[in-house]
């Protein structure tokens, strides 16, 4: 059986991802897996920037308000989702197009997951109880156990910097050593184009600015208090994601003024978007293309390519036109 064709839309935050994706499955009939690793919680949709049905233009999207907010959601179960999801869309004859800007999440489909060490709910426990007693103590012990670790992980990723130190415990060995020593599972029976939008960095700084400013006024804050009226607890996982952390500091504590707030949350997502631009540039196998997904002159290029990759992999492009070409 011939390879299948998916297309992945990756980049940075805020260089219009979406956008471009939508566009691309206008043309090519094809069906949006999202890829965000927030996006995937109920009720976290404004600091998500999560597309409202209405702007999904009748395209079907997957993975989207698939868990609680207290659920945990892993890589791991990313790859199962889709892996299950990908013969369903062939079979209407769909293109999947993978959007979203969570990096690990599409390594892990496409090259596959290492199986680490099951997870020991003492050794967690105490760790955590080190942590409340003297807080950093889990980043200290990074540093100090696993310094590559340390130097990959951001500091203020604290479930990573947590596992890391678990895993180097646990298997005796850094993590880097652990993942490079094979095991992996990669994606069979398909053939993969990723394109990642690459826009002027100042004219994306600009962009997410004034996007974390229009987020933050145009809902956010009701939406965080509407999910602790519902009893969601401010420790769940997607709380921890940019604007949900500052919103909740902000609600919760008097020593966080919201022009404070804002600025942080602006500093952040700066931050992330060249945290992404980093770790997609340094992924194989990667066609970049300049521009925001939003400008017609990206899409033109996406489209030239897209149209290649499907004649080379499916003998014609024709298959996967659109009903709205």
């Amino acid at each position: 059986m011939p390879n299948l064709p998916i297309l992945a839309v990756a980049g940075p935050t805020g260089a219009g991802k979406s956008s471009l994706a939508l566009a691309l499955a206008e043309r090519f009939n094809g069906e949006i897996v999202n890829f965000d690793s927030v996006q995937v919680y109920t009720g976290f949709n404004v600091g998500s920037a999560k597309m409202p049905l209405a702007g999904q233009r009748g395209i079907p999207h997957h993975l989207i308000d698939l868990c609680a907010p207290a659920d945990i959601f892993t890589a791991g179960d990313f790859v199962a989702e889709v892996r299950a999801l990908l013969p369903q869309i062939a079979a209407r004859g769909g293109l999947p197009i993978l959007c979203g800007g969570t990096g690990f999440y599409l390594r892990a489909l496409l090259h596959g997951l290492t199986p680490g060490p099951q997870r020991d709910d003492k050794l967690r426990a105490g760790l955590l109880a080190r942590e409340s007693r003297r807080p950093g103590t889990i980043r200290r012990l990074l540093t100090r156990l696993d310094p590559a670790a340390a130097q990959r992980i951001h500091a203020n990723d604290f479930n990573k910097s947590l596992r890391a130190v678990e895993l180097r415990v646990l298997a005796a060995r850094p993590v880097d050593e652990h993942f490079s020593s094979g095991g992996r599972a990669p994606l069979t029976g398909y053939i993969s184009l990723v394109l990642a939008l690459d826009p002027p960095r100042e004219a994306l700084y600009a962009h997410l600015n004034q996007r974390c400013e229009e987020i933050w006024h145009g809902g956010l804050l009701a939406e965080v208090r509407a999910l602790l009226a519902a009893g969601v607890s401010s420790a769940v996982k997607p709380f921890e994601s940019l604007g949900y952390k500052q919103a909740l500091r902000f609600l919760l504590t008097d020593d966080f003024p919201e022009s404070h707030a804002i600025e942080e949350m602006r500093v952040r997502t700066r931050q992330y978007a060249k945290r992404q631009w980093t770790w997609f540039r340094a992924e194989k196998g990667i066609t970049w293309i300049a521009g925001f997904g939003s400008e017609q002159a990206t899409r033109n290029a996406a489209f030239e390519l897209v149209t290649d990759f499907l004649k080379k992999t499916s003998g014609s492009s024709e298959h996967f036109r659109g009903s709205f070409v």
